[in-house]
């Protein structure tokens, strides 16, 4: 009835291929669950999943705002798909997708938007083909920097 089951028995072997939970190789994710509140900056992150309460400033490559999620803040990401709530400054450089049940406001960017039946979307809103790329947002800190250098040099050669 009871039997112990060998430990060169196939069940037993593990594989961290079929971990579902461990990220592939070289993949930055981040996700805040339902429930889970955070206030901050997501920074270096591939892909964003928020299903909890977050008011943030984050630049990645895709967002998902859950049917859970409350999301605030400013947001730059190539695609955001928004199932929940999304409110703030948000900049979508490839698409903004807004599903059945998901809301959207404020100062809105992207230059494509797909809003399912149901969906809602309010603000004031700008379609723009010239989106800088997010490799732009992430180093214009490092631009203004080298900017004010190169004016220090060229004063200094001046005087």
């Amino acid at each position: 009835m009871f039997e112990k089951k060998s430990t060169n028995d196939e069940s037993y072997k593990t594989d961290d291929s079929l971990n579902v939970s461990k990220p592939s190789k070289g993949s930055a994710k981040v996700i805040i669950g339902n429930g889970v509140k955070m206030i901050g900056e997501i920074t270096d992150a591939d892909n964003v999943q928020i299903d909890g309460n977050a008011d943030v400033t984050m630049n990645t490559d895709n967002l998902v705002v859950g049917s859970t999620g409350n999301l605030k803040g400013t947001i730059t990401s190539n695609n955001i798909d928004v199932s929940g709530k999304l409110k703030g400054k948000i900049t979508a450089i490839e698409t903004l997708t807004v599903q059945e049940l998901g809301t959207v406001s404020g100062s809105i960017e992207y230059k494509n938007m797909q809003i399912k039946l149901g969906g809602k979307i309010s603000g004031k809103m700008k379609v723009s083909d010239k989106i800088s790329k997010l490799s732009d947002y992430k180093k214009n800190d490092k631009k203004a920097e080298e900017i004010i250098s190169l004016q220090d040099v060229l004063k200094d050669k001046n005087t």
